[in-house]
């Protein structure tokens, strides 16, 4: 093996790490593949961005286009109709006409936009026949897998390999010449789902999402375990006090639902909401942390005294940074920058001009000459010391003195020491939750036998330990508010349900959604789309306390309370989709038949062999947006830039393999290792191979990799590389064996509540019947020997 050949060796293995852990984006590694291998000379560095203008790339993201505008027409919605008027009511019926319909449609649309278009359609038909959702929906999505092998615009897969043979200068697949193989795919796979597989389909009823059976889905999300009424008594602290401020989610953990008034009922509140004495808050969470609150309060008493030693015996220091002109911290955010300016220090106090603030600190923009108080190790302050300079900040030490007069110190100074109490029996005391509890931050932990240390967010604090530590304004004002709720035993907001304004509906996020990772109170999502979150549902159970904090994920579906037509609005916003007929966004529907000429208009050419389906596809996307079918935000919407990226950043690692005679290499040794065996063999180990890594690597990645192999391999054993490469497109694409393998099956995980273990349970034996008749069929339609 020669020393490119190593390095390409090394360089291939490092990309299957990152694709494999998704440790930084796919589509990051990809661009950073294509420049490596320019870089290191594996690849021309023209060459190595050659991906971007290959026909292949061009082919799918038009593609995704003309999917679109049969969507935002409504074609796919009038095909989706009638698969819900020909599914009859038994659950055979059912299975077996939503895997034809979405493999029909996937055939000539992007497979993970028919599960989205069918989603909302099959769980209206769950409802109505009074079947689990989890029934249905991964026959739905395996049905739009199947579906895409059907063509060649299907599936990226089937162009990918369809573009290696013109690249090799062989004869390319036509539109439909995957068509026989891929239609008895599509037929085996569902009798399959029909006799065998539907056993094997949990019975999870996560929920109808639609509007007319909200008690039904109130009851499945077990909402009434966790939610309940607080009255806001006459003389309440929390009287005038805005949502956002009464510590209700912070401290609490609290949901506010909504707020019922002289009779009226104000649903998901906006943070900025005042309360009034006499209020009822329909509230989402456990009832015992309000009890938790009110015994922590009771421990709290004032400080008159800051005991500075004490501060230096735990190796802590109190010191005030000023900043000037040229500060990279003026005009930004604490929260923003904090842990790069200024690591392993706390902000407990900001003075501006004449004034002190104690709350709120992290989200306020800084100004020049805004000073902060900051505490943390003497060894952090040494090293912003000698940083100070260079960040244009001086750093000041503060007497007892100064810090009363400047910061009012004192005032703020408060003890929680921790009693032997039996309310307090079953709280987890460490430092964050109690400074979250409580709003107090801690400067300092003394332990029962009077040590002093600095307090550790992890640390758990025993009974006999004292914090000492600063309020916020108010702090005490807004936790003696909390103290002074009482809970309704006798209400529970179903009457909220009852409504004609009101209404549930569940959504999921959308599988190119930017919502994943970000936690509700980092997406404001309340203020943003006017609708409160109930429940979270996530592999297979309701989560309905702490949600704000909580990092969404792709498969997890969102149980939304709030105005109807807030839920109609949230219908046409392309980060979530809407699991109710009503909530969908409307269809341009007068131009229906247009956008159907224009689909059938780009595929006749090509079927006819006058024109290249790459020049065929981006003519008839710029027709679908020339005759506003979609407008030109919502084309650029419809296009899966993730897979753009990927397979243009990797199309150059597949030219390296070929190059470098890697590939050749790896063919002879697949050879020798079948040992001159018939040619079915080879076939079959490269097909395995590629069911495999399909678990782990995403499938058009897999393609660019496997398919100069199977070139070289068909070269060396004199096999058909037809043969070979639809073989290895229709095993790649076969992607049932775990959620993440695929989009389309993320997609229905939240609504059908299925567990990662379904998906392999089910997976499995569809996978063996795909693989079956791809060794059966491959050779009888394509000759393995020319």
């Amino acid at each position: 093996m020669s020393g490119e050949q190593l390095m390409l060796c090394l360089l291939l293995g490092i990309v299957v790490v990152l694709l494999v852990t998704e440790w930084i984006p796919l589509e990051v590694t990809a661009l950073l593949t294509a420049g490596t291998l320019a870089l290191t000379g594996l690849v021309p560095a023209d060459e190595a961005l050659s991906g971007f203008s290959s026909p292949a790339v061009v082919t799918i993201w038009a593609v995704f286009i003309l999917s679109g505008g049969l969507d935002r027409t409504g074609v796919a919605d009038h095909i989706g109709r009638w698969v819900q008027r020909c599914a009859g009511q038994t659950e055979i019926g059912l299975i077996a006409t939503l895997m034809i319909g979405a493999g029909v449609m996937s055939a000539f649309m992007n497979n993970v936009a028919v599960a989205a278009l069918l989603l909302p359609v099959t769980m209206d038909l769950a409802r109505r026949n009074h079947i689990a959702p989890s029934r249905l929906l991964l026959p739905l999505a395996y049905g739009s897998l199947l579906g895409g092998l059907t063509t060649m615009i299907g599936t990226p897969p089937n162009i990918l390999v369809s573009t290696a043979l013109r690249d090799a200068g062989l004869q390319p697949f036509a539109l439909f010449d995957f068509t026989p193989v891929g239609g008895i795919i599509l037929i085996a796979g569902t009798l399959f789902m029909v006799l065998g597989g539907r056993w094997l389909l949990p019975h999870r009823d996560v929920a109808s999402a639609a509007v007319p059976e909200t008690h039904d889905l109130a009851e499945e999300y077990e909402l009434q375990e966790r939610t309940f009424a607080l009255q806001v008594p006459v003389g309440s602290p929390l009287a005038g006090t805005s949502l956002e401020d009464s510590r209700l989610g912070a401290a609490v953990g609290l949901n506010v639902i909504a707020v019922f008034r002289n009779g009226r009922a104000l649903v998901a509140p906006h943070p900025s909401f005042h309360l009034a004495a006499g209020d009822r808050l329909f509230v989402q969470g456990r009832l015992e942390r309000i009890c938790d609150v009110q015994a922590l309060i009771n421990l709290i008493s004032k400080e008159s005294h800051f005991d500075v030693p004490r501060l230096e015996e735990a190796g802590l220091a109190i010191m005030e940074l000023c900043l000037g002109d040229g500060c990279p911290l003026v005009g930004q955010t604490l929260a923003a920058n904090q842990a790069k300016f200024l690591p392993d220090l706390q902000v407990l106090a900001l003075h501006r001009e004449e004034t002190t603030n104690y709350e709120n600190l992290a989200d306020t923009l800084l100004r020049t000459t805004d000073c902060l108080l900051l505490t943390g190790p003497e060894e952090a302050f040494a090293d912003l010391q000698s940083r100070a300079q260079t960040i244009a900040c001086q750093l000041n030490q503060l007497s007892g003195a100064e810090l009363h007069s400047r910061y009012g110190f004192q005032d703020h100074l408060v003890r929680l020491e921790l009693v032997d109490e039996p309310e307090l029996a079953d709280i987890a005391m460490e430092v964050q939750r109690i400074e979250s509890i409580l709003g107090i931050k801690a400067l300092l932990v003394i332990d029962r036998e009077n040590r002093a240390s600095a307090p550790e967010p992890d640390a758990m604090i025993s009974v006999g330990t004292q914090i000492m530590g600063l309020e916020t304004t108010g702090t005490m004002h807004i936790l003696h508010g909390l103290e002074s709720l009482r809970v309704d035993e006798e209400a529970y907001p179903a009457e909220l349900l009852e409504t004609g304004q009101i209404g549930l509906a569940e959504a999921t996020l959308s599988p190119r959604s930017g919502l994943a990772g970000k936690s509700l109170r980092q997406l404001h999502f309340r203020e943003q789309y006017g609708l409160g979150v109930l429940a979270i549902w996530r592999a297979g159970r309701a989560y309905r306390s702490n949600l704000r904090d909580m990092p969404l994920e792709f498969g997890d579906a969102l149980l939304l309370l709030g105005p109807r037509e807030r839920i109609e609005a949230l219908g046409r916003h392309p980060e979530l989709i809407v699991l109710s007929r009503s909530g969908q966004k409307p269809f341009r529907t007068e131009k229906a038949m247009l956008s159907t000429v224009v689909m059938f208009a780009t595929l006749l050419p090509v079927l006819l062999g006058l024109v290249p389906i790459h020049l065929a596809v981006v003519l008839g996307a710029a027709c679908m947006v020339m005759a506003k079918c979609l407008t030109m935000e919502e084309a650029y919407r419809a296009i899966e830039w993730r897979a753009v990226f990927l397979i243009a950043g990797l199309l150059p690692l597949g030219i390296a393999l070929e190059q470098s005679g890697m590939a050749t290499l790896v063919a002879q040794n697949v050879v020798s290792l079948t040992g001159g065996q018939h040619p079915l063999a080879l076939m079959t180990g490269l097909v395995g191979l590629t069911f495999l890594c399909t678990c782990i690597i995403p499938t058009s990645a897999l393609v660019l990799l496997m398919a100069p192999i199977a070139l070289q391999t068909a070269a060396a054993a004199d096999l058909s590389p037809q043969a070979l490469l639809m073989a290895i497109s229709m095993a790649a694409s076969a992607s049932f064996l775990t959620p993440i393998a695929h989009p389309a099956n993320i997609l229905v995980m939240g609504p059908g509540g299925y567990r990662f273990r379904d998906y392999f349970l089910i997976g499995l034996p569809l996978t063996a019947v795909v693989f079956i008749i791809i060794i059966w069929c491959v050779p009888y339609f394509w000759p393995l020997t020319p």
